[in-house]
């Protein structure tokens, strides 16, 4: 094989805002950013998760949406009009 190179990435949370929902579930909004040895690349993140009792958070699900202006504008556009 070639010699190949293991990526790692490390994702960092820039903002993140959050709101509660439903008896015990939270969405999160997120800027993030992606590290790795090539360079960093931002993105915005939706999160659906709930509370645990020991009132910590757990994920459950996430979309990711490139921070390009065009595509956030689509994404709002559309939610706006539903």
């Amino acid at each position: 094989m070639d010699d190949e190179k293991d990526t790692k990435v490390r994702f960092e949370t820039l903002n993140a805002e959050k709101i509660p929902f439903g008896k015990n579930n939270f969405l999160e909004v997120a800027r993030k950013k992606a590290i790795t040895d090539e360079g960093d690349s931002e993105f915005i993140s939706v999160s659906r998760g709930y509370y645990l009792p020991d009132g910590s958070e757990k994920y459950k699900k996430s979309i990711t949406i490139p921070d390009d202006p065009a595509i956030k504008a689509f994404v709002t556009e559309k939610i706006n009009k539903l």
